[in-house]
């Protein structure tokens, strides 16, 4: 029996979240023998090399004077950020715990699509927003014992990653996004570079660490390309809440190879963020709307 055109396309966004769960896993099972610059540099190599070669086969690439315009800047500036801080927590907490953060994802873009691009966002999403924002403080719980520079880091990297979603609107069409895409890989990669010597040195990279790294950065672009392809199948409003995907992927790889189990509050808060985040996609289902929070790309860093 053939799928429906909904269905492909929660299979990919599916397929998208298990993508971009378990490149995350791969970096943090090597975060113990490098530091964050170092993984940076790595995996930005092997995902520059890739992009470009399918830029360049895909007749994509411009000129690189093309790409030195404000908001491609910032967005490659906030891709760098993003990927410095949610590398560094993924060293220091669980994967569960740092995936339920970013589930607010979402609901921060859309708040920062109403703050600098004025879009419209009716009492019911910003309570919404409100309702997330309490949830991310629910897992992070602010105090001497719960409030850790982890979770900070983590609420830095979903700050940066907004910032590079609400830059990318700002881009014209003229600028393949394939372009964009090598750019900010090659990019994330020379700042990896010269990150490492602050960050601690370059550390010797066994085969096995190279490996990981090397597939971390052909999961990222699986993960971007079923995005994309998510997408362009079904209907966004129906196919964007399987981002929430993302999470139940990360704890299972949390439990099976870290050993990691998220406690109650965890669960709690990431339960709070997600039916918040639901009731966004309800809202603009209802008012047959496409938010720039429902385009964004997930956080994970090139």
């Amino acid at each position: 029996m053939p799928r429906s055109r909904n269905t492909q396309g929660a299979i990919y966004m599916s397929s998208a979240m298990a993508g971009f769960s378990c490149s995350d896993a791969l970096s943090k099972s090597v975060i113990a023998y490098m530091n964050a610059g170092q993984i940076m540099c790595l995996r930005g190599l092997f995902t520059s090399i890739f992009v470009y070669v399918i830029a360049r086969y895909m007749g994509a690439l411009r000129s690189w004077r093309m790409v030195l315009k404000p908001m491609v800047i910032v967005r490659v500036i906030c891709e760098i950020l993003a990927a410095v801080t949610y590398i560094t927590a993924l060293g220091m907490m669980p994967i569960a715990n740092a995936s339920a953060i970013l589930q607010s994802l979402p609901l921060v873009v859309t708040f920062g699509a109403a703050l600098f691009f004025s879009e419209p966002v009716g009492w019911r999403r910003w309570s919404a927003i409100l309702v997330g924002l309490f949830g991310v403080l629910i897992i992070i719980r602010p105090g001497p014992d719960g409030f850790t520079a982890a979770a900070l880091l983590c609420v830095g990297s979903v700050l940066t990653t907004a910032g590079r979603d609400l830059a990318t609107r700002g881009i014209g069409p003229e600028i393949p996004s394939l372009m964009i895409t090598v750019v900010t890989a090659v990019s994330v990669t020379i700042v990896g570079a010269l990150l490492t010597p602050l960050l601690g040195g370059w550390q010797p990279v066994s085969v096995a660490s190279l490996f990981h790294l090397l597939l971390a950065a052909i999961l990222v672009l699986i993960g971007y390309q079923s995005v994309i392809m998510a997408m362009r199948t079904g209907e966004i409003s129906f196919v964007a809440p399987f981002r929430y995907t993302s999470l139940i992927f990360s704890t299972l790889l949390g439990f099976v190879f870290f050993a990691e189990l998220p406690d109650f509050w965890t669960l709690t808060g990431a339960a709070v963020v997600i039916a918040s985040g639901l009731y966004t996609f309800y809202r603009e289902a209802k008012r047959h709307v496409s938010p720039v929070a429902q385009e964004s790309e997930p956080r994970t860093p090139v």
